[in-house]
């Protein structure tokens, strides 16, 4: 009876200690819909069925343990994950030995995720550093439908036939597939920053593999800043997102205002919020529509506001770039970001702002980025202008 007891007791404790654990976002890619009928010249979203799929991810802070957050979340069916694996890849793209870990869930290791939701895995005795790199195999025994993907990966996916999670099958993709976050365990008191944004913050046009996009290079200057401290930046940029609308087509996700709370309010350990949106709503009279007024715009980064400060959050403004050039740029377009632009920086709006387009534009045209730092759409910034954009964050902001 006595040992019953005792075996009880330290079960509870164990327990509690679990949910004691502080859990913090360390990379991020925001899923959204399928694309489930070929538009504009793009094919409909990937589906698999017996492959494994492999995938690289850069940490932003490293702990003792992590868990992996996979996706169903616009699935139509259940999902079945027949077998999970990480492992640690060194600085040549090799797994570092010794390094690989099964993932499981609930103790096994196979499970279902059902339509709509994500999951978590159990936690995985791997240790890892900030900036550290792994990579998460994922094996899928039966047909998936339409992937739950993430469109920009800017990092080769690689695909292969049956359960090859132990092995390295060859790069096929670029994509993020059922899979939406890494947390890592923080030993103590961290920070954790999700940059919300389009595709400028997930780093579309920037050099695949190379970790170019400007929220990398935050990441990688506050771990150099504040070395041994936990601080998470977790990249929740979505191409062709808007704030007050869908996207044009599916792939580009739901507005700003629909997926905020999964993408910023759910993220483990999340204290600040970077917002860097709009430019895409600005488009719409570019594209032949009509741009939301300045005042619909304010109205919905308000809301952004608000629903941050409900949950205790500090939330950042940054200033939308200049886009002349750009395949739907138009005049009324500028006139409403040079309104916003202003609103934005603006004490008192925002809990603080990093002003980009100051750093970004062209003096002789302000209207346009520099020829230097864009990509050649004059909508992107190229790897040069995403650095540009990392370097000129304040990093007092997170002391």
């Amino acid at each position: 009876m006595r040992l019953a007891v005792m075996a009880g007791a330290l079960a509870l404790l164990a327990t509690q200690a679990e949910a004691a654990t502080r859990w913090i976002g360390s990379w991020g890619a925001s899923p959204a819909p399928p694309l489930t009928t070929a538009a504009a010249g793009r094919p409909t979203s990937p589906s698999f069925n017996g492959q494994t799929v492999a995938q690289v991810v850069r940490l932003s802070a490293g702990g003792p343990r992590l868990r992996i957050r996979f996706s169903n979340e616009y699935g139509g069916k259940s999902l079945t994950l027949g077998a999970a694996r990480v492992a640690l890849v060194d600085g040549k793209g090799a797994l570092v030995p010794g390094s690989e870990r099964t993932v499981t869930f609930a103790g096994a290791a196979s499970a279902a995720i059902p339509p709509g939701a994500p999951m978590l895995s159990d936690p995985v005795a791997l240790p890892t550093r900030a900036l550290g790199r792994l990579r998460i195999s994922l094996y899928l025994p039966g047909d998936t439908g339409f992937c739950t993907c993430h469109f920009n990966g800017n990092e080769a996916a690689a695909i292969g036939q049956g359960d090859a999670t132990p092995g390295a099958p060859n790069p096929a993709a670029d994509y993020r597939a059922f899979l939406s976050g890494v947390e890592v365990e923080a030993a103590q008191p961290a920070r954790v920053v999700v940059a919300f944004g389009d595709s400028i913050t997930d780093g579309y046009r920037s050099t695949q593999g190379a970790n170019a996009r400007w929220p990398d290079r935050l990441a990688e200057r506050l771990a150099a800043k504040y070395p041994g401290r936990p601080i998470g930046v977790v990249n929740a940029g979505i191409g062709g997102n808007r704030i007050l609308s869908d996207g044009f087509i599916p792939p580009m996700g739901q507005s700003a205002l629909t997926r905020f709370d999964r993408d910023v309010l759910a993220v483990p350990g999340v204290t600040d919020v970077v917002v860097l949106e709009g430019v895409n709503d600005l488009g719409m009279a570019g594209r032949g529509g009509t741009a939301p007024s300045a005042e619909a715009m304010i109205l919905g980064y308000r809301q952004l506001i608000e629903r941050a400060h409900a949950r205790g959050l500090r939330i950042i403004g940054v200033t939308i770039l200049p886009y002349e050039g750009a395949g739907y740029y138009s005049p009324q377009g500028e006139a409403i970001r040079q309104t916003l632009n202003a609103w934005i920086r603006k004490p008192g709006n925002f809990d603080a702002m990093i002003d980009l387009d100051a750093v970004i534009r062209d003096p002789a045209k302000p209207t346009k980025m520099k020829t230097d730092l864009q990509s050649g759409d004059w909508l992107h910034p190229n790897d040069a202008g995403y650095r540009v954009m990392g370097d000129a964050v304040d990093l007092a902001l997170f002391k």
